[in-house]
């Protein structure tokens, strides 16, 4: 048996932190949190005793919004204190099925082989052919086969009118198809149209926002009203308007969708789209960019402990990761130790002191 004491530790707690706190971990698991010092019972010669000298011990962070491609980026993650990536497009299948299974570094789970429409502009990524589907017959068939292949969900690249996605039948039909097989859909929608007509289709989360018109707030109170979550990727936003300028687009209409939707009550999830591969248009650096996406929703309107939570349990709880998400009892110990307060400076998630994942560290 392997325990873990972290003593002097705040842990997030409501929109603040709570009072200097003891965290007990015995073999990865969360087993003891309670405020103020451990008890001599609870230290003994083997345990190994963390001092966290009014540190903030904060659950591993989840970017909701990553490509993998080698251990060295669920290493490049783990290092920053993210524990979980949700990998938004992977193949081919034994890629997928070894990046599952690596073991002491961050966790994922995986969309495998996304939906893309035939002339898009994702069609000149190098995707295997069956992201490609024409016709709504063959969407059943193409869904079973990454149910197979393991997808934890199904992903769907959206485009407005005329850029070469999917059409609107071929959107409702992957969502009815992976509804029936209790899977969730998320579509990649960068523009205004294809973000209605994602909703349109009944997808569950829609990841990017449009950059050449802001949502406005009866769209995002049709989110609410309809159960839908965001994963904006501010980051990208901002990358695109400034490297890749497009006159009328803009990261301040970026700015404004996720403003709308938070307002409304829109969950909103923190993804980066960070990849580090030869062919991508650019590279996002694994794990640090998630420091600054959370900065960047809070600039956006979401307060420090509202950001914290969009990394935390909100994607946890949206994808059914019930073992992680929050430093409580019972949960995988997954977890960032950091010097400062994050529920008043966001910034301070980038102080990592250590991270553990299923408790042992890294």
């Amino acid at each position: 048996m392997t325990t873990t004491v972290f003593t002097d530790v705040h842990v997030l707690k409501g929109d603040g932190l709570s009072s200097p706190s003891t965290v007990i971990v015995t073999d990865g698991t969360i087993v003891t949190v309670h405020q103020g010092a451990p008890t001599a019972a609870e230290v003994s010669d083997t345990t190994d005793v963390i001092a966290g000298d009014g540190g903030t011990l904060l659950p591993g962070l989840i970017d909701a919004h990553v490509h993998i491609n080698t251990r060295k980026d669920l290493d490049a993650l783990a290092a920053h204190g993210v524990t979980t990536a949700f990998d938004m497009a992977s193949w081919p299948i034994a890629l997928t099925a070894t990046m599952r299974a690596e073991q002491g570094t961050a966790s994922t789970i995986s969309a495998g082989v996304p939906f893309i429409g035939a002339n898009g502009p994702h069609s000149h990524f190098g995707m295997p052919g069956d992201a490609i589907v024409t016709d709504p017959a063959g969407v059943a068939a193409g869904v079973a086969q990454r149910v197979a292949d393991g997808s934890d969900f199904i992903k769907i690249v959206t485009e407005a009118p005329g850029r070469g996605g999917p059409e609107p039948e071929i959107i409702a039909a992957v969502v009815e198809a992976a509804h029936a097989a209790r899977l969730q859909v998320v579509a990649h929608a960068s523009h205004l149209a294809a973000f209605i007509m994602s909703l349109d289709a009944g997808v569950d989360v829609i990841t990017h926002v449009p950059t050449e018109a802001a949502i406005d707030q009866a769209v995002a109170r049709r989110m609410v009203d309809e159960g839908r979550l965001a994963i904006p990727t501010l980051t990208v936003s901002q990358l695109l308007t400034s490297k890749r300028p497009v006159p009328g687009q803009t990261y301040e209409n970026a700015l404004a969708s996720v403003a709308a939707m938070h307002q409304a009550g829109v969950p909103i999830m923190a993804g980066t789209d960070s990849v580090n591969q030869p062919g991508v248009p650019f590279s996002i650096p694994l794990g640090t960019a998630l420091h600054g996406e959370l900065e960047l929703l809070v600039d956006a309107g979401l307060s420090p402990a509202e950001a914290l939570r969009a990394a935390t349990s909100t994607p946890a709880q949206a994808f059914g990761l019930d073992d992680r998400g929050a430093v409580r009892e019972g949960l995988r110990a997954d977890l960032l130790l950091i010097q400062g307060d994050p529920t008043s400076q966001i910034g301070a998630t980038r102080n990592v002191r250590g991270v553990w994942i299923a408790g042992r560290r890294v």
